[in-house]
């Protein structure tokens, strides 16, 4: 494979960059003592690129936490030592049996007792697995846990754990709220890889392991990306993350052979086509040997796709899928495909468009395309529920999609910690193949046998120093990482793992900011949006309220509000029957007004605002009390934050200060948009007389 020197642009200031939770903070001189027993020496069984990334991140982590540089070694017979091994030189050193139950990116980490003392065994089934196993290590050294006498097997939940970029050629990021591109500037790809290696450290740490690094709405320039032209600087990009064990993917566009290729037609059934794909796919991987693959959007939002030659989805995905099949490449379908609606007419729903499309489908997709389904069916609301479609289609590979930057949910402006939605989603039961067939076991490859199935997030990182706008909302990056290698890691033992990697072990400072972070999604959600609605947004931006802002579009975003009450009627019996897309019981649940939980209520149902939650309190007076509430919440955000002031370093005390005040004005302006526009609407006064305008 080809290697390219890493070029460095800029000076010292312009390359600082947030460490974020790779900080390496030097330890209390009692436990490192202790650290410093086992990894004064470093033994490397075998060299390759990801291999000397290991080694390079265990040097530079113990040397700044113990003030002890490892001492570089091949002879692995003295000890104590660290010993970094994969494949053949790993499996020597463990049972047989034991090496039998990791997977391809699975790792041991081991400490053994031999003549002159200790061995600490990194060992990885791949190189991959060596790398996760060297990054956990210096996990549970930054957290202070104990490593004398370690027995740890770690296999990832997930086959696929990939980052998809919104990034555009012009280095502007669409629902970018970090700054512009880390990848591109004024139309070409960076020179400056000093940047993108330390993101790919960041990745590898968390278990990423694939990378699509433009926006899925691909337009002329950037298809570009898969020419002869532009490969070399795309081959740059991927020697880096190659690395750091991360196969790089390009999304591209379904009418590039007419936009690029002078091709009349982009018929995935005509020969010229087909053949037009086969070359451009050969010349990627001349390119990049080990390339993932493509991600595509079609026939949606104004992307073309296979509808304008009346072919089917399959049809179109499996045109790519044979170009890629000899190189082992992927197609990550996305089935975000709706058709645009008339707000007038009540029986259409862009809920069903998903299922309704691909569920037909099932089957007739090639082994080597997955099918990317958001986690609800709509578009990363703040409060929806679970897609109907995991695990509605047992012969086609299925992953998850999960928006990490938040487009519906602050923007990064306001602190909304996503781990406990995702939880909720990983954890719902589709009950696709009876009791236990949650969405985690689906996307997993436990309830039907995939080959290729997992978890993909929208990146929330832009080139702004902080890596994502709101230091705070590292966290979301973090835990999508954490989640995607093992969903059943709870939302507290993320939250309390990045609080202590990122700003250290002050009792005070790790309970005040795991308490913030979990509380922060419940907090935007009373603030916004009530009871599953969703929208309500301004259009374009989505940021801050407008309640009628998409009510009269073509979006299909409705919240049908009116001057008797509020919701979707999404029910068999009298609506849009969205409801019996669901596997029973699901789908009872939620058709009943009786049993549907009031967090959906409003997602499933019309209902007047004098209708009772099964809380007791009336629909019209839980809007009040919520948006009421969030501010005062948020307020109380701002008190626990400044008890930190001078536990933790000025600059970000100050920076996560401002943005707690830009939260609070914020959650004002929802709170008296929300408020009146029902009040209004309702004629209904609050019970409490507060100020309603």
């Amino acid at each position: 494979m080809a290697s390219h020197r890493v070029e460095r642009e800029g000076n010292a200031a312009e390359r600082a960059s947030d460490p974020c939770w790779l900080r390496y903070e030097r330890i209390a001189e009692t436990l490192a003592e202790q650290y410093r027993y086992l990894c004064g020496k470093l033994v490397v069984l075998g060299g390759s690129p990801i291999l000397d990334s290991a080694r390079e991140e265990l040097v530079a982590g113990i040397s700044s936490m113990l003030g002890l540089s490892p001492v570089l070694s091949k002879d692995c017979r003295e000890s104590p030592s660290l010993v970094l091994a994969s494949d053949s030189e790993a499996r020597r050193w463990v049972d047989q049996r034991l090496w039998q139950q990791l997977d391809e990116e699975g790792y041991v980490l081991k400490t053994v007792d031999r003549e002159g003392g200790s061995t600490l065994l990194l060992l990885g089934k791949t190189d991959q697995g060596a790398l996760y196993a060297a990054f956990h290590l210096l996990r549970l050294m930054q957290t202070g846990r104990p490593i004398h006498s370690l027995s740890i097997v770690e296999n990832p939940k997930n086959r696929l754990r990939m980052i998809n970029h919104w990034d555009n050629l012009d280095g502007s990021v669409e629902r970018g709220y970090a700054g512009g591109s880390i990848f591109y500037q004024k139309g070409r790809i960076t020179r400056r890889l000093d940047r993108i290696r330390d993101y790919a450290r960041l990745l590898a740490s968390v278990g990423i392991n694939a990378i699509a690094i433009n926006n899925v709405n691909v337009d002329p320039e950037a298809c570009r990306l898969i020419t002869g032209s532009r490969l070399p600087d795309v081959a740059r990009l991927a020697d880096v993350f190659r690395s750091y064990g991360i196969r790089t993917y390009l999304s591209v566009n379904f009418a590039s052979p007419l936009w690029i290729g002078g091709l009349p037609t982009a018929d995935p059934l005509d020969p010229a086509v087909q053949r037009w794909w086969r070359e451009r796919v050969e010349a990627i991987y001349r390119h990049i040997p080990d390339f993932g693959g493509f991600v595509v959007k079609a026939d949606s939002e104004h992307q073309p796709g296979p509808f304008t030659y009346n072919r089917t989805h399959a049809e179109g995905a499996n045109l790519l899928a044979e170009a890629l099949r000899p190189y082992g490449g992927l197609v990550i379908w996305r089935c975000f495909v709706y058709s645009f609606q008339d707000w007038r007419d009540r029986s259409t729903d862009r809920a069903r468009a998903a299922y309704d499309h691909f569920k037909p489908l099932d089957g007739r997709f090639h082994d080597n395309v997955v099918l990317q389904i958001k986690n609800g069916p709509m578009d990363f609301q703040v409060r929806e529920p679970v897609s109907p479609l995991f695990g509605a289609m047992e012969r086609t590979n299925q992953m998850l999609e999960l928006q990490i930057t938040q487009e519906y949910t602050g923007q990064q402006k306001d602190l909304c910690f996503l781990v406990p939605q995702w939880k909720e989603v990983l954890d719902f039961d589709t009950y696709a193949k009876g009791k236990g067939s949650t969405v985690k076991a689906v996307v997993g490859g436990e309830i039907f046998p995939y080959r290729y199935s997992g978890i993909v997030g929208v990146s929330n990182v832009g080139n702004d120093p902080n890596w994502t706008g709101h230091t705070l909302a590292q966290a979301n990056w973090y835990g999508f990482g954490r989640l995607s290698w093992n969903p059943d890691l709870s939302a507290e033992e993320i939250a309390e793992e990045w609080v202590r990697l990122t700003f250290g072990h002050d009792p005070q400072v790790v309970e005040t900011i795991c308490g913030l972070l979990l509380e922060s999604w419940s907090v935007y959600e009373s603030y916004t949006a009530p009871l599953g609605i969703g929208w309500m947004v301004k259009p374009g931006h989505h940021y801050g309220p407008d309640v009628d802002g998409y009510e009269y579009s073509y979006w299909g975003t409705y919240h049908y509000a009116d001057h008797k009450g509020i919701g979707v009627d999404r029910t068999m019996k009298t609506g849009t029957g969205f409801t019996g897309q669901y596997f029973s019981p699901n789908r009872e649940t939620y058709e009943s007004l009786e049993t549907c939980p009031d967090e959906l209520l409003l997602f499933f149902h019309h209902v007047p605002y004098t209708h009772r939650l099964k809380s007791g309190i009336t629909v019209i007076q839980h809007i009040y009390d919520t948006h009421f509430e969030g501010v005062e919440r948020v307020e109380d955000f701002i008190r626990r934050w400044s008890r930190l002031k001078g536990r933790i370093d000025r600059e970000r005390y100050e920076h996560v200060l401002k943005k707690f005040r830009e939260q609070r004005e914020n959650a004002r302006e929802w709170r008296d948009v929300i408020n009146a526009y029902f009040f209004r609407k309702s004629g209904i006064p609050d019970e409490k007389n507060r100020p309603i305008y």
